[in-house]
């Protein structure tokens, strides 16, 4: 049997004391920093030695700590390297599952710019709404909406959504306040509650709320708009090329703040693989443009 006191308690101590900090340490793994004390105390009582002399908030390595650094530095450096060689391959390309909203309205319009910045990476992209859990390796990346919260997963926020209705420039000519929307058909993103949360919020009565076509994909239903089919609710991060091309017009002001964001996501350890972070880069540029041109 191998003598290894918890790996938990072990990369407490090694962050906490190549930083010298527990704070930092606690910002590097993600902990509060009451973790961090708890678990160095636990490694030092597993040990039965001191490995920090604490002198107030000040911390200094005892000569047992140091040389427990010493070692224990380069083995976490091994698996994090032997980690990495996992997940990389030699050849073969970047493999991402988007949803299929913003891949048809958002980001296939803007592939040409990256394979202009990369030629040499080659992408390949799998529209599904279906929730990969990384627990394979069909993907790389995930691009998704969500509340941020995948467990052991690096993620990226892209851009917050708002919805509002938008509509053909034809239609928009028949609405000059939000009642008027009585007089239009309502296009619906599911579920359906999206409108009638809206219109509460404009102090609109007399439209039913749940009246007209519903469509499962957000796509769908701003490709409706677009062809004068009624107003949908858009979410304005993918409406925004039809809005900034006139095909789509957005003609009252107010919009409804969703809970979901857009998010990139990927296991950690692909973090500083160069095909990885140069699609990163180039999608936080591209989602941090789009959003500034959004204006009602």
């Amino acid at each position: 049997m191998r003598r290894i006191p918890p790996l938990g308690a072990l990369r407490a101590f090694e962050a906490g004391a190549r930083h010298l900090s527990f704070t930092r340490a606690a910002a590097e793994l993600c902990v509060t920093q009451a973790a961090i004390s708890h678990q160095v105390r636990q490694l030092e009582d597993w040990l039965g030695v001191s490995l920090f002399e604490r002198r107030g908030h000040a911390l200094r390595l005892t000569a047992k700590g140091a040389a427990y650094l010493r070692e224990l530095t380069p083995a976490f450096e091994r698996m994090s390297e032997a980690t990495t060689r996992l997940y990389e391959r030699e050849q073969g390309p970047l493999r991402i599952t988007v949803l299929p909203s913003f891949a048809s309205c958002w980001l296939v319009p803007r592939l040409e710019g990256f394979r202009r910045l990369h030629p040499d990476i080659e992408l390949h992209l799998t529209s599904s709404a279906e929730l990969w859990d990384f627990l394979d390796d069909r993907f790389d990346l995930g691009i998704r909406s969500g509340l941020g919260r995948w467990t052991g997963l690096k993620a990226y926020q892209l851009a917050d959504e708002a919805l509002s209705p938008v509509c053909s420039p034809s239609l928009a000519k028949k609405l000059r306040s939000p009642s008027d929307l009585r007089k239009v058909r309502l296009l619906h993103d599911t579920p359906k509650d999206g409108w009638r949360r809206w219109l509460d919020g404009a102090g609109v009565d007399g439209v039913d709320a749940e009246a007209g076509p519903a469509f499962n994909d957000a796509g769908l239903v701003l490709q409706a708009a677009v062809h004068g089919h009624g107003v949908a609710l858009g979410r304005l991060l993918l409406a925004s090329d039809d809005l900034k091309a006139g095909r789509l017009v957005q003609p009252f002001a107010k919009a409804l703040p969703n809970d979901f964001s857009y998010w990139l996501v990927h296991p950690r350890p692909l973090t500083e693989r160069r095909d990885v972070a140069a699609f990163r880069t180039w999608l936080l540029s591209e989602v941090k443009s789009a959003s500034t041109d959004l204006s009602p």
